[in-house]
């Protein structure tokens, strides 16, 4: 077994599911996403995004950018949060939560993508 590819896969199914776990519960209830949990998704996405620079195959590219539109959606969705709590008088409001979370479920799509296409490299691995 390689470690490489152990962490490389643990980071990249730990991105989706963190993901999935900010964003599943009523889409403008700021109640049902916290923000550490949004924090926690941006951190596991650059983690696994840094472990994607250094393959060189044609595979590892589409994976890195993947990694790349959900690093873009969390940057945004962090920048919207931050922006709304921080310097808006009514605060977190139903409609930007909704915005935040619409913005880290397209970071769950690119992080489907990128577990398909790991699932997708493993199998084409034992042929």
């Amino acid at each position: 077994m390689n470690p490489e590819k152990v962490v490389f896969g643990f980071f990249i199914l730990l991105a989706l599911t963190l993901n999935v776990g900010f964003v599943v519960g009523e889409i403008d209830n700021p109640a049902h996403h916290h923000i550490w949990e949004l924090g926690a998704v941006f951190v596991v996405n650059a983690v696994a995004t840094v472990l994607k620079l250094g393959d060189r195959t044609q595979i590892g590219a589409i994976l890195l950018a993947t990694s790349l539109v959900a690093m873009l959606q969390l940057i945004v969705a962090v920048g919207v949060w931050t922006i709304v709590v921080h310097t808006t008088a009514e605060g977190m409001t139903p409609g930007a939560m909704a915005s935040i979370v619409s913005l880290a479920a397209g970071a769950v799509v690119a992080n489907i993508v990128s577990v398909v296409l790991l699932i997708i490299e493993t199998v084409m691995l034992r042929r």
